[in-house]
């Protein structure tokens, strides 16, 4: 087995521990800001078991859903409920479809795990109709949790959510705002992905909110080509 080989096998492994949750569940607001069009084709990265995309077919936001998965087992399922899914990584997978297919882009969680987003988005980017929406959302390094974590001289990594192992890019709303826009998309809102806490509220009103990238878990991307 070859070094890419080694590497690839070990990001499999990675991933097949996290458990069935990890992959499962659907991004129910992203449907939910999706137009009722059963004329429209939608890409997602990073698929999970497609729970997101089911729902949207289901409810008449799409008539066509296709999807990449990094994971076998979470393709093989999410293949059942979906168009068409590819399995293995986006950044070597040669992608079948032509440019201006599709009229939505949904990337839940997914860009913080890529070893080059850049290329990624600026690859993905022909495929995309005039005008589609693009949601995305990716943990915020910038939470006041890393902060203190840092300053107690800390980087500790754990399975889930924030600080996940499998994490190879961290971004701020400002940076991944520039993300985007250095690849050609046009960024129309960052925002918290969950609502903010009353004490976070409060602190953001007596500050003008100058200090919200501190109160972000997840950064919430809406967009468009």
């Amino acid at each position: 087995m070859d070094k890419n080989s080694l590497i690839e096998h070990a990001g499999e492994k990675a991933y097949s521990g996290k458990g069935h949750a990890y992959f499962a569940g659907a991004r129910r607001d992203y449907v939910g800001e999706l137009p009722f069009n059963r004329g429209a084709a939608i890409l997602e990265i990073g698929c999970g078991e497609g729970g997101t995309g089911d729902l949207a077919l289901s409810e008449g936001k799409c008539g066509r859903y296709c999807a990449i998965e990094f994971c076998p087992p979470a393709a093989e399922t999410a293949a059942r409920k979906l168009t068409e899914v590819l399995v293995g990584d986006i950044e070597k997978l040669d992608l079948p479809w032509g440019p201006e297919t599709f009229d939505g882009l949904i990337m839940s969680e997914v860009l913080e795990h890529l070893t080059d987003p850049w290329a990624v988005l600026r690859k993905i980017r022909p495929l995309m109709r005039k005008g589609a929406l693009v949601f995305a959302s990716s943990p915020n390094v910038s939470h006041h949790s890393v902060i203190r974590m840092l300053i107690r001289g800390n980087w500790s990594l754990s399975d889930y959510g924030l600080m996940d192992r499998t994490h190879l890019r961290w971004y701020t709303p400002v940076t991944y705002r520039a993300l985007f826009e250095s690849c050609g998309y046009t960024v129309t809102s960052i925002s918290e992905l969950s609502t903010f806490t009353r004490k976070a509220r409060a602190i953001l009103a007596i500050t003008g909110g100058r200090f919200k990238h501190l109160f972000m878990t997840q950064i919430d991307l809406r967009a468009h080509s």
